[in-house]
């Protein structure tokens, strides 16, 4: 809740009103990302928001990170031929986190 009157770009916001910020637009901003919506585990240069930032950042980051390289290399070796299904990912229905709820794929 917005403690003061302010403006945030073009946006006023008077005193009282409700903000939300929504991480998943942020990690997706075409101003800051080249395709913003293609997932791209080699993309550099990457400001994203997902594990926080400053005073709030996740202490846990570093691992996830780790636990994610170690799973997609897995598969890789594991399945050589895995690849996305026909079907498109279907994203769980919240409009703050962003996350997929199913993922189909196809391995020959």
């Amino acid at each position: 809740m917005a403690t003061s009157d302010l403006e945030i770009g073009d946006v006023k916001i008077k005193q009282g009103q409700v903000v939300y910020l929504i991480l998943g637009a942020a990690n997706r901003d075409p101003a800051q990302f080249d395709e913003p919506d293609k997932f791209d585990v080699t993309r550099t240069n990457n400001k994203h928001l997902a594990f926080g930032a400053g005073a709030h950042f996740c202490v846990g980051a570093p691992l996830a990170r780790l636990e994610g390289q170690v799973l997609l290399r897995t598969l890789r070796r594991r399945y050589p031929k895995l690849r996305l299904g026909a079907e498109p990912p279907v994203y769980r229905e919240n409009f703050n986190l962003r996350g997929l709820k199913a993922l189909k794929l196809e391995c020959d």
